[in-house]
């Protein structure tokens, strides 16, 4: 059941049960929008095998892709931390940022006056129709919390995010940190 209400900015830990779903298994998705029409969201903790420099060559910058959810993969977003640099911008919480100008953003990442900290690439968004996310909330699909690393989280290492989010749930959780991805492979 839904604890709280949902609102941009929240964190969306996939419960532990989530088991065989490539994009969603141990996601950790940032709320970027929600309202009555729907909800989209990126997958913060899933990089890819490519830079920003392999899909976009004019770019001299070697920051990863991420895998923001499936939802057309073939799209790049981004989402920052430097409205001041970047304009047309859109706030979603806490001092961060979606989109916005991206020649902008291809002379500031060119010049390296943006870096890992300020910015994250990501292939795709996570989406849901009208009621859907409060469907899966009510599934016990998701956890919610509250994004307490604020525009920081920008920055944040994705290599063990999902399982240092369980680990701060406490109760029952724990236990599934150390849990294989496919506990059916075990």
């Amino acid at each position: 059941m839904i604890s709280e209400p949902l609102i941009k900015g929240q964190l969306l830990i996939a419960e532990p049960s989530i088991i065989g779903d490539l994009s969603f298994n141990r996601s950790v998705i940032l709320l970027a929008d929600h309202d009555k029409d729907g909800s989209v969201g990126f997958i913060i903790n899933k990089p890819l095998k490519y830079t920003i420099h392999d899909l976009i060559p004019e770019i001299n910058s070697r920051l990863k892709i991420y895998n923001g959810g499936p939802v057309e993969q073939d799209n790049l977003y981004f989402i920052h931390n430097v409205p001041d640099l970047i304009p047309n911008s859109i706030e979603i919480s806490n001092g961060i940022y979606w989109g916005g100008d991206f020649e902008s953003t291809k002379a500031l990442l060119n010049s390296g006056k943006i870096n890992k900290n300020n910015i994250r690439f990501f292939l795709g968004y996570t989406g849901w129709s009208e009621s859907q996310l409060e469907s899966e909330m009510n599934n016990n699909s998701w956890i919610i919390t509250s994004n307490n690393y604020k525009n920081k989280i920008i920055g944040k290492s994705s290599t063990h995010f999902w399982k240092e989010q369980i680990m701060e749930l406490g109760g029952d959780y724990p236990i599934w940190s150390n849990a294989p991805e496919n506990p059916y492979l075990n």
